[in-house]
């Protein structure tokens, strides 16, 4: 492979009006991180996929101390910057409906800091797609102009910090 970090990465091109497989998924790491550990190859909904894979993580992230959370949530971000990345130039677009480590991310993040209870994790994850998808002022100006690995991740934390921020308001009105 030589010493191009990326030669691996295009070894296994993408036609653009095709959905990457299992077969493109497995031919990096990186790929592997970036699809959500396969998250991101459904046909149907993979961003809420990937959402649900985050909120499995945040639960157990909720269960350890906040700031060892935090800590592999930064790790988390750093590597889906990465792996965006190396992903989007494979597949040939930056932020392919296949990359769904922002959501893991971003849900995974939203989970492991929101209230206790199931009904403000279902308040957050519902939230979070929300935001995700309507992309409030400055979400959609941060994922129009950073056409980079870094703008796939920023716009859900974005959307995270939109989610916590509403959801712990309500819980401080309602608690």
């Amino acid at each position: 492979m030589g010493s191009d970090p990326d030669a691996h990465d295009r070894s296994t091109p993408v036609r653009l009006d095709a959905a990457p497989g299992s077969a493109f998924l497995c031919s990096s790491p990186w790929h592997l991180i970036a699809l959500g550990l396969g998250a991101g190859l459904s046909p149907y909904a993979p961003g809420t996929l990937g959402s649900v894979l985050g909120l499995v993580l945040g639960l157990v992230l909720s269960q350890i101390a906040p700031i060892a959370a935090a800590l592999i949530l930064a790790l988390l971000f750093v590597l889906g910057v990465e792996a965006s990345r190396r992903t989007g130039r494979a597949l040939g677009e930056h932020d392919h409906n296949a990359i769904v480590i922002d959501e893991v991310f971003g849900m995974a993040a939203a989970a492991a800091f929101a209230p206790g209870g199931w009904l403000w994790l279902v308040i957050s994850f519902a939230l979070f797609r929300l935001f995700d998808t309507l992309k409030p002022w400055p979400i959609r100006f941060v994922d129009q102009k950073l056409e980079s690995g870094f703008g796939v991740m920023a716009d859900d934390a974005l959307a995270t910090v939109y989610t916590l921020a509403a959801v712990w308001l309500g819980w401080s009105i309602l608690a």
